[in-house]
């Protein structure tokens, strides 16, 4: 009886394994029937390239249903940018981070020969190790925060190495952050307090920052390890 007991328990903890781990990267009927598409299915970059670039760069990878920024010598990333464009919707990733690590999820992001890179016009929700990178003993630059406008209401990332999930809102111009389940920041895009933070900002001069009502996502590629699985979206009216 015991034997059987304990046989019992590994396989039923084989086939909860083998549930989470098919869990990831799938929507639920729930979230099907809700209007949520999956942007990530886990073993391809179907719907991505790379910013300006009509491919993926090599430095991206995908390793265990995730989405991997992994360069190796010579080899290049660039930003990795959603094939369609938004404009009112709900967003979420799983995001993990290395140590010292620095990335970020670039949203409203016009995509032109002009413009160099997606943070040129799309605003940031910061991806870091608050612990160990530069930036994390800088106000508004943490995980979570508006990047370099609005700090984090409350501090809600988990340790480097750990899963979060970040969730970004944006139904006719409110934008919401939320990370791991907390609203980190709330604000209204082209709003008097929206071009209050971006004349206190380094995008002051920048032309074209926050101006675009429909763009791209982008996932950033700042040069270090990081880690993206989930990615979904949910288009609003």
């Amino acid at each position: 009886m015991k034997r059987f007991f304990s046989t019992a328990l590994v396989v039923g903890a084989i086939l909860y394994g083998s549930t989470a781990f098919a869990q990831n990267n799938q929507l639920t009927k729930k979230e099907k029937k809700a209007g949520w598409q999956l942007l990530f299915d886990g073993t391809s970059t179907k719907g991505w390239h790379s910013y300006n670039k009509t491919t993926v760069g090599e430095g991206w990878k995908i390793e265990d249903g995730a989405l991997v920024l992994d360069k190796k010598e010579g080899e290049k990333g660039g930003d990795l940018t959603t094939d369609a464009e938004y404009t009112n919707y709900e967003f979420q990733v799983d995001w993990k981070i290395s140590e010292g690590g620095n990335s970020g999820i670039i949203f409203g992001v016009k995509e032109d020969a002009k413009y160099g890179a997606p943070y040129l016009t799309g605003p940031e929700m910061q991806v870091l190790d608050d612990a160990k990178h530069a930036d994390g003993k800088i106000y508004k630059h943490n995980s979570g925060d508006l990047y370099d406008m609005i700090a984090s209401a409350q501090k809600a990332a988990k340790p480097v190495g750990e899963w979060n999930t970040a969730k970004i809102v944006k139904d006719h111009n409110k934008l919401s952050l939320y990370l791991n389940g907390v609203k980190t920041v709330e604000t209204v895009i082209g709003s008097n307090e929206w071009k209050e933070l971006v004349a206190g900002s380094k995008f002051k001069k920048w032309e074209g920052f926050g101006a675009f009502e429909t763009g791209k996502i982008a996932l950033q590629d700042h040069g270090d390890k990081v880690w993206y699985r989930n990615i979904k979206i949910k288009v609003l009216k």
